[in-house]
Formats: C-alpha cells, sequence, structure tokens
C-alpha cells in the first residue's frame, strides 16, 4: 500500500501503527544515512535511528504540516537527536575507548610485524650501531614511537631524532649489504 503524504500524517496523528510501520519502512534509510555522515559506528547509527523512530512516534502530535515536510521533520529529529549524542560526555568518553582500544590493537598486531622483521635477523645487526642510534632504532622499529614521541621520551630535538635514524637506517643498510 502507499500512502500520500497528506494520508500518512492523518493516520499518523490518529496512531495508525500500519501508518508507522509504512513510515518506517520507506524512511528508515534515508534517515540511516543520514547518522551515519556524521557517526560511523554502525551500532550506534542503528541505536540512534531506534530512537528517533521512538521521538517521530511519541511527538507525532507537534508535527504541523503547514511548517514543512514531513521527511524534513523527521530528519531534523534524527539530525538533533545525533549531534545531542555526539557532543555527550559518554559518546566522548567512549570515543576515547575505541581509540586507545584501536591504538592497543594496532600496537598488539604490531608485535607480529616486528617478529617478521626481527626473523631477517635485523635486531642482532643493530648492535653493531652505535648507541643513539640502536637506542632510536629500538625505540621506533621494535616498541612502536613515533619520532616525536622518541624526541620526547629522550628528550632531545626532534630533528636529532630524524638524523639518528636516517645515519641509522643507511648504516644498517651497509651492514646488510655486506
Amino acid at each position: 500500500m502507499k500512502y500520500t503524504e497528506e494520508e500518512l500524517v492523518l493516520l499518523l496523528k490518529s496512531g495508525d501503527r500500519s501508518a508507522f510501520e509504512y513510515l518506517y519502512d520507506n524512511y528508515s534509510g534515508a534517515l540511516n544515512a543520514v547518522i551515519l555522515k556524521l557517526i560511523s559506528d554502525n551500532q550506534l547509527a542503528e541505536d540512534l535511528l531506534q530512537e528517533a523512530f521512538v521521538r517521530i512516534w511519541n511527538n507525532f502530535s507537534a508535527y504541523e504540516s503547514s511548517k514543512g515536510r514531513l521527511f524534513t521533520w523527521m530528519l531534523n529529529i534524527t539530525r538533533n537527536l545525533t549531534i545531542d549524542t555526539m557532543r555527550s560526555k559518554s559518546f566522548k568518553k567512549q570515543a576515547k575507548i575505541q581509540k586507545n582500544e584501536i591504538a592497543v590493537t594496532n600496537k598488539d598486531n604490531n608485535t607480529d610485524e616486528i617478529n617478521k622483521f626481527d626473523a631477517l635477523g635485523i635486531r642482532q645487526k643493530t648492535m653493531l650501531l652505535n648507541e643513539d642510534q640502536r637506542r632510536i632504532i629500538d625505540m621506533a622499529y621494535f616498541e612502536g614511537y613515533t619520532q616525536s614521541e622518541i624526541a620526547e621520551k629522550l628528550g632531545i630535538p626532534l630533528g636529532t631524532v630524524k638524523t639518528r635514524m636516517r645515519a641509522a637506517i643507511m648504516e644498517l643498510k651497509k651492514i646488510v649489504q655486506s
């Protein structure tokens, strides 16, 4: 069955559940796309979509067709709900936790890469480098630090870290080729 917007509005204002099912079936995809443009978490997007439709159902008596189209009204409810959620402390806290979990996961995955890298015997060959070069290579390739983090941890300028790393890599290249 297909409704005109006017018919749908009248049925929804009277509390018709089949009209609400029709509304959900025909508009949920578009509203979900709007949510996903604002956030990238599919599970949260589904939760927000459900919450948006609950608000639409509970507040349908506030809809006035003279002020705008039904979809625009629903879009505003959905977008505002999503933005409010993104601004909430719990969302920011959860985003920070997820970022940290990703970093930990990447660090764990990096361990496998380090083991593959070390399988080439590079770690032993770093022992032939001078102490400064070896420390920077160890921190960068075996401990996963960025050059900025190395500079901060060692208390030396970033430029010095970059210079030592470049020299160490060139020296390692010579060692490996010999």
